[in-house]
This record gives C-alpha cells, structure tokens and sequence, in this order.
C-alpha cells in the first residue's frame, strides 16, 4: 500500500512516499522541479520485493522550503539523517536528471551508503565553465521543465502549457496528478509550481562550480539512457565510462522522463539491474 507521510529532519520537513510490502531497501530520487509522484508507476511496479522510499526533496512538492539550503551538502545531509531515521545501513538508490549528479557526489563521498546506483539521464554531470553562469537568465525562461514555475493567471492556462511538455507527453491520468499535485495556488490569484526559484538558483550555481565525477567509484552502476534523452554522444558518456568500474549501460524508449512516457520498457530494466544485483 502506498502511504504519504512526513518527517522532521533537523533542518527541514520532508514529505514522502512510501510502499512498504518488500523488505530490500530503495531511495527514489527525483529531478529538478519534480516531485515523489513521478514515481509511482516504479514504485507500484517493485513494491512486492522492495521497501520503497520517494522523497519530496527540499525546496519541491510538499516539504519545506527554506530561504537557502540549496547546495549538494544539504541534500546529502538530509538524505543521511532520513536513512539514519529508517535504520537503512545501505540502499539501492534510483537517481534522475539534477539527482543522478547528487548522488554521483554522494557516492563518491560516502560509497557504503549503496547497495547500488542507477542514474537515469544526468544533467549537467561535468564542472561548468564561469561563463555559463551568464546563461542562467536564458536557461530559467527557455529550459521546457522550467516553465512550469510560472506564475500563471489561472490553473488552466498552466495546465495547458504542460500538455506541452515532454514530461507530459500522452496526458495519462498518472501523468496530470503529477502536474496538479507540483502546482499551487499563489498571491492575487496566480499559480505556479511548488517549486521555488531561490532552490533554483542555488541548484543551478551548485550544479555550475561542481563535478558530479571525480574519482573511480567501485558500485555496480545502471545508467539508463532514454531514445530522445540527454545523453546521446560518446563524449557526454566519457565521464561515466571513466569513472564508474562497474558500469552498464541500457537504452530504453522515451525521453527524458521514460518513467512517465515510457513506464512498461523503463520498470522492466530497472527490475532487471535490481534483480541481478541481488543474486
């Protein structure tokens, strides 16, 4: 049974999502200005082998969002108390987009908290360049899942915009909660995304100034890389071949966000890297 519930770290307040019918431990990390639900259809579909945890990170969906906070640091810092709180040694971790860098560095750091580790279409794994900082004002206005940040004059003229959207292409059932539950109702009348734009600004000047891989990292690793994802160059999967020694690679059809498009194909191969992992 899937469950909604809360926790108070020291710092902040998580919301998450939680199946419990499984015993083997599994962190679901979701991306940039997303939220827990995205993986539903994931967790529905594992929930029979697998004690499944989906956190609203800070600053998205349902948990709080302090003014700062925003760096690797204190993502990682509530992540180690969250498990802490579980009794969770160890976990299989699931990681997407700005998550799949979070928990790259992670793993870098502290390599025992993984049982193992799946990057689904990283973004932005490498440093960037000073000068890319200049870019952050056409980034924020033209980036398609940023859009959703609005403000808006009303629900349905945002509602409309995401129907746009890769994330949302198909318009399921699963696929509208998403969007409803990450959007809120603002000031005068306005809507716009849970998601605020100081944890925008702060991710988006961490993920600039830090390498996601920067030392080997011995975890057996599943990179999962969608048709029209991201990642579709030699050059942008030259970090991952570097650096993860027990790296596979496996195509599956969609885009960026195959567990909402594409979720049959992207639950079967996450199955199957969990399942082989176990023995």
């Amino acid at each position: 049974m899937l469950e909604r519930k809360s926790i108070k770290l020291l710092t902040v307040e998580l919301s998450y999502l939680e199946w419990k019918e499984g015993a083997e431990p599994l962190l679901l990390l979701h991306g940039l200005v997303d939220h827990a639900l995205v993986w539903s259809n994931l967790g529905d579909y594992l929930a029979k082998d697998y004690h499944i945890i989906a956190p609203d990170l800070r600053g998205h969906g349902d948990s709080s969002k302090p003014n700062n906070g925003y760096k690797f640091s204190d993502y990682i810092a509530d992540l180690n108390e969250f498990m802490d709180y579980l009794g969770w040694e160890s976990a299989h971790i699931v990681s997407h987009s700005w998550s799949a860098k979070l928990a790259a560095i992670w793993a870098t750091q502290q390599p025992e908290r993984f049982k193992d580790l799946v990057l689904i279409d990283p973004f932005f794994i490498d440093k960037m360049p000073r000068w890319f900082k200049l870019t952050f004002p056409i980034l924020y206005k033209t980036l398609p899942f940023l859009k959703v940040i609005g403000p808006f004059d009303s629900y349905e003229e945002a509602e409309k915009l995401a129907r746009g959207l890769k994330q949302y292409q198909g318009w399921t059932l699963l696929q509208e909660q998403v969007f409803k539950l990450g959007m809120e109702e603002k000031e005068a009348g306005k809507w716009g995304s849970k998601f605020i734009k100081q944890a925008r600004d702060e991710i988006f000047e961490e993920v600039m100034k830090y390498a996601g891989l920067t030392e080997d990292i011995n975890i057996p690793t599943l990179f999962i890389k969608p048709e029209k994802g991201l990642n579709r160059t030699a050059w942008q999967l030259k970090p991952y071949k570097t650096y993860l020694k027990q790296l596979e690679i496996a195509e599956v059809p969609g885009n960026h966000w195959a567990f909402l498009v594409e979720p049959t194909p992207f639950n079967e191969t996450v199955e199957t890297f969990l399942a082989t992992d176990n023995g």
